[in-house]
């Protein structure tokens, strides 16, 4: 009885280390397929500036409590400025968490881009872009983007890209690492994972949290005001 016990134990742990060398190669190989696919759409503020793009894709990130942009959100912020004042793109395109009255990336990136001077009209506000997945989903159905340059950390860009252009927007990144950014080993890693949901999601494409009435970027983004 003991022995086969030790049998049973042997085989469980052989099938688990199998299981999770299997997951692992899995992984490894999504995550290559994917960074290869796009990696020749990261380009330098220059190489964007005659793309012409619908408009510069902001993600959204991390808001303080006393209102202001953190430090990777401002990174973005600043970047997407720069693109937009080289003319990269017609138009900004905020896209982030909206979904709590006491928290709200969206308007935060507004007031930061109309500070330094960008008409309000200009700027677009995506208030249900609660992840990389659905921010892309909504830039393609909701706000009709065809052509986007799309602005955030070069962790996230691969990722960020590859969603976009399952959506069927013809897709460029411009990479707004300013700084080193704390966990960023961490952040590596979790990467690593949410790349493989996003895989599948791209492929079954579950429509997000919100849709909603279609507003043209190509108009006025007043129309996103809340």
């Amino acid at each position: 009885m003991k022995l086969n016990l030790k049998k049973f134990i042997i085989r469980v742990v052989i099938i688990g280390a199998c299981l999770a060398v299997v997951g692992g190669l899995t992984l490894l190989g999504i995550n290559i397929h994917v960074r290869n696919l796009v990696s020749e759409r990261i380009l330098t503020v220059e190489e964007a500036e005659d793309l012409g793009a619908d408009c510069i894709l902001v993600l959204g990130s991390g808001v303080k409590a006393d209102g202001t942009p953190g430090n990777v959100l401002t990174d973005r912020l600043e970047k997407s400025l720069t693109l937009f004042e080289n003319g990269a793109g017609k138009k900004l395109l905020m896209s982030g968490d909206h979904g709590r009255t006491n928290y709200d990336e969206v308007n935060v990136m507004k007031n930061y881009a109309m500070e330094r001077g960008v008409s309000s009209e200009d700027v677009f506000m995506d208030h249900a872009g609660f992840s990389t997945y659905e921010s892309m989903y909504r830039a393609a159905a909701i706000f009709q983007v065809e052509k986007a340059v799309i602005v955030t950390q070069k962790f996230h860009v691969y990722r960020s890209l590859y969603n976009a252009l399952s959506m069927g927007i013809d897709a460029y990144a411009v990479a707004s690492d300013l700084e080193s950014y704390d966990e960023s080993i961490s952040r590596e890693l979790r990467e690593v994972l949410a790349i493989a949901k996003d895989f599948i999601y791209c492929i079954f494409k579950p429509e997000p949290t919100y849709l909603g009435e279609i507003i043209p970027v190509s108009g006025n983004g007043d129309l996103t005001n809340g």
